[in-house]
């Protein structure tokens, strides 16, 4: 039982650091534009053979 008082507030503290670290990279911008780099990759191909 000791190691339940023991291991329960650690994993809390995780839970809540992991929760912190998402909400930071989701106000910093991390999840903007999550498919815009591989749909602008074939998009620029598409426009310079059109130009040629």
């Amino acid at each position: 039982m000791s190691i339940v008082l023991f291991l329960l507030p650690i994993a809390l503290l995780l839970g809540l650091a992991g929760l912190a670290a998402f909400f930071w990279a989701l106000r910093n911008g991390q999840f903007d534009d999550p498919e815009g780099a591989a749909s602008r990759i074939l998009i620029d191909d598409e426009d310079e053979e059109d130009e040629r």
